[in-house]
């Protein structure tokens, strides 16, 4: 609504605008992988109803999983927002072959799933820390859990709800900038930059949607 009141276009038009440019951060992330350090954990879009299952396994939630890259004295530097099927051994697998380099070392909880990652020839450092509070105070996971906080702050404060099929971009919009955060000044030239390079996207394939 913000984007049509500034450009002067209506609803559609600004969506369909707003899609195609999370289209094209989605597409240009897909070509990087993490490496080294990296933090991992699950999440879920959308929130608890009321008498129905709390945590995992409740309806109308999107499982995706939260990755962060570190240096070696545990700074940031990049992130992977990937919507999955499930928290399967197969799919944590997929995704590691598809996003993490080999050879990194990657940090979890005891959630078992994450054991896949060494399916991807990458190291598994697994730290069963419990659910709850506990797990959130947890050092080894303090920036996963800090991006994760951003994230759904982010996604509160400004829309009123994402539909499933559509929330891969949502969550690769917030990845593009959050990669991108040190040089501030280049994000929209190289976004325009890239946005000439990738393929059209009408209408009928923005609404088909990413799952």
């Amino acid at each position: 609504m913000e984007l049509a009141r500034h450009l002067g276009l209506s609803y559609n038009a600004a969506w369909r605008m707003k899609q195609k440019l999370m289209q094209v951060m989605m597409e240009r992330d897909q070509q990087y992988k993490l490496s080294g350090f990296i933090e991992l954990d699950d999440a879920y879009l959308g929130g608890e109803r009321t008498g129905c299952k709390p945590g995992r396994g409740a309806k109308g939630k999107t499982p995706f999983v939260a990755a962060v890259e570190t240096t070696k004295d545990r700074r940031p530097t990049r992130i992977k927002l990937s919507i999955i099927k499930g928290f399967r051994s197969s799919e944590i697998s997929t995704w590691s072959k598809k996003h993490l380099c080999s050879g990194s070392t990657v940090i979890s909880d005891g959630l078992a799933c994450f054991n896949a990652v060494t399916e991807a020839d990458c190291v598994h450092d697994k730290i069963v820390c419990g659910g709850g509070r506990t797990s959130v105070e947890e050092l080894e996971f303090y920036w996963v859990n800090t991006v994760l906080g951003n994230l759904k702050s982010a996604l509160r404060s400004t829309y009123h709800a994402i539909r499933p099929k559509y929330a891969q971009r949502y969550l690769a919009e917030f990845q593009y900038r959050f990669n991108r955060r040190f040089d501030l000044s280049a994000l929209i030239p190289r976004l325009i930059f890239v946005s000439l390079r990738i393929p059209p996207m009408p209408e009928r394939l923005l609404k088909i949607g990413l799952v």
